[in-house]
């Protein structure tokens, strides 16, 4: 379809991360164990907090949204990276390569603002610990969540609609593992400064500004644990939190340093280190670091493996 003179391209090609055979189904296997432990990993934690009464708190319920996150954001780019690897025409559709970006844009814009409302979750719970189930009462956390989601799929419409306003001409090779924003922005054939800047200020509202709101919470929380005089009550209180701050600076270190600054952001290998990473890594790690770091979720795991021995058992028997 021709406009203005310029062709407009019906599908694009991803070149990923190699181009070797062998190599490229290596990768292939690794990845592909990587996306079933992060399905079964996460899929488990939400089967374990709906089961386990003791986990009906606010800080699982959030919990429990993340991991919904985080399976659909690696759902969204792995099985098309899979496809990719063993595939010769390496193509997406216009139209898959917009959902992709849309979805995974979104995913990515609702885990920072739900880890943000996590970590007011951990601060109300140490900084106010008397006051926690009247202020984290049902209605709020409800109304939380939705914003996370409402917040990213908003984000990401205006986005993707922005970006593939794009004229794209002949330029359909992206040099990326999957739809990325910023791959796609350098297809163009004509100024991207608007678009560059629209990233900016995106990256401000949905990636600063719940980073920040994450760092004003944390040097609450560090600073109500140093008044503590029981070292005991201390190292109870940090515990309630390490979990989350390690899933912290994992995601937003990350996305920070891709796209703060898409002027001078990291070269194009780095990039796509830095997706894997996001989409595979990451998802994979969130339910560990919860399931090792967390007293509650480990006793939940010990409960619910001794009902399951005892149901072999019986029926062994």
């Amino acid at each position: 379809m021709g406009t203005d003179n310029q062709t407009w391209v019906s599908e694009f090609i991803l070149l990923g991360l190699s181009s070797d055979w062998d190599t490229q189904v290596s990768l292939f296997v690794l990845f592909l164990v990587m996306y079933v432990v992060t399905v079964l990993g996460n899929c488990l934690i939400v089967l374990l907090i709906r089961l386990d009464s003791r986990l009906h708190t606010p800080m699982y319920f959030f919990l429990t949204n993340l991991s919904l996150v985080d399976v659909s954001y690696a759902t969204s780019i792995v099985p098309q990276l899979l496809a990719h690897f063993l595939a010769e025409h390496k193509a997406i559709s216009f139209q898959s390569c917009a959902a992709q970006l849309f979805f995974s844009l979104a995913l990515g814009g609702i885990e920072f603002v739900l880890l943000a409302v996590m970590a007011y979750d951990r601060y109300v719970a140490v900084c106010d610990a008397l006051r926690y189930s009247a202020i984290m009462h049902g209605g709020l956390c409800a109304r939380l969540a939705i914003t996370s989601w409402v917040s990213g799929f908003i984000n990401s419409l205006v986005q993707t609609a922005i970006t593939f306003q794009l004229p794209m001409c002949t330029n359909k090779f992206i040099d990326h593992i999957s739809c990325e924003l910023l791959a796609v922005v350098r297809l163009a054939c004509v100024d991207t400064s608007s678009n560059e800047v629209t990233i900016m200020v995106s990256s401000i509202v949905l990636l600063m500004t719940p980073f920040c709101l994450v760092l004003l919470s944390y040097i609450q929380i560090i600073s109500t644990i140093l008044k503590i005089q029981s070292r005991e009550g201390r190292r109870k209180a940090f515990h309630t939190c390490a979990s989350h701050l390690t899933v912290v600076a994992l995601c937003y270190g990350v996305a920070i340093f891709t796209y703060i600054q898409p002027h001078s952001s990291p070269s194009v290998l780095q990039e796509k280190l830095f997706s894997v990473f996001y989409a595979i890594l990451t998802p994979m790690l969130n339910p560990m670091i919860y399931s090792l770091r967390n007293k509650e979720v480990k006793g939940a795991w010990q409960k619910l493996l001794w009902k399951f021995s005892g149901l072999t058992s019986k029926l062994a028997t």
